[in-house]
């Protein structure tokens, strides 16, 4: 278990962009599972979409990459620093197959398929209640930054 203070120290993301609030479960090298709670206070509600709110797509997979890079530091046993970034490197077979409205949770599970040269992809998978919202292979790289 991660609670929010954890988070904050392993992501260098804040709000509105940090989209992981809890992580549930971690199997440091593996898999881990997260959760996002989805109200009406996002900002992104405003304008997506004003007479019915749902969760961009983009933020879901977003969600996911945040959940990858804290199993990446669980994996590493280390944490950030001012130096380091974590970037998207790709993403493949992204499917959205529910919305994901205000009142929601959003629970990411994602698992390391593999690691080479500093790559790593993941297999990721969002869900509300049993329902799939979203699923897709995330490739992500660390880079040192000046």
């Amino acid at each position: 278990m991660m609670d929010i203070h954890e988070i904050l120290k392993k992501l260098p993301h804040r709000y509105p962009i940090l989209l992981v609030d809890r992580v549930l479960e971690v199997d440091p090298g593996k898999r881990i599972k997260a959760l996002k709670n989805v109200t009406i206070n996002e900002p992104f509600f405003l304008g997506h979409f004003p007479h019915r709110p749902v969760m961009p797509g983009v933020l879901m997979l977003e969600a996911m990459a945040q959940t990858a890079a804290l199993l990446s530091f669980a994996a590493e046993g280390a944490a950030p620093d001012n130096k380091s970034v974590i970037y998207f490197a790709g993403i493949d077979g992204a499917r959205f197959k529910r919305p994901v409205e205000p009142g929601d949770q959003l629970v990411m599970e994602v698992t390391l398929e593999r690691s080479r040269a500093g790559i790593y992809k993941f297999k990721g998978v969002a869900r509300v209640g049993d329902d799939v919202a979203c699923e897709a292979e995330l490739m992500c790289t660390m880079r040192t930054v000046a």
